[in-house]
């Protein structure tokens, strides 16, 4: 009974009663979080999403852009030139026009459908104005359409 005399058993006289070593003072241990647990399932978390993530960026799309040379074209086209300005006004050939009138005006100035369209825009040009221009040449049924641009110095 080794194990009995371990315990200390003593009576309490107030009451009467057994106490196993325990004094009537105190109470019950407060329970606390144990965070180890805790930190163990966010790691494995952790690493089952760094495992099931890739990290590739190959999902834009692979392309090859051609090149050119910046010479001019030898064999000039007949060409109609639409110029924008810089405050929304229209002139085909150096005749200032509407915008109402662009799509009869072309139609006008093109016989045969294969000519070239050039849009002159300013650079401050508003997006509408060369949007008109461009739904012009369409209403025309002229789909040969360039920009004209500069080189910087």
């Amino acid at each position: 009974m080794s194990w009995l005399s371990n315990l200390a058993i003593k009576t309490d006289s107030k009451k009467g009663g057994f106490s196993l070593g325990l004094s009537a003072r105190t109470q019950s241990p407060e329970p606390e979080i144990n965070l180890i647990p805790f930190i163990d399932v966010l790691l494995v978390v952790l690493i089952f999403l760094m495992i099931s993530t890739t990290f590739t960026h190959y999902q834009e799309l692979a392309i090859s852009l051609p090149t050119a040379n910046g010479s001019d074209n030898a064999s000039q086209t007949k060409q109609i030139h639409v110029a924008v300005s810089s405050d929304g006004r229209f002139a085909i050939n150096g005749r200032v026009t509407e915008r109402s009138q662009l799509a009869a005006i072309l139609n006008q100035d093109s016989p045969n459908k294969d000519m070239q369209v050039s849009i002159d825009a300013d650079a401050r040009a508003p997006h509408q104005a060369v949007m008109s221009a461009l739904e012009a040449a369409r209403d025309a049924n002229l789909s040969n359409i360039v920009f004209s641009t500069q080189t910087k110095k």
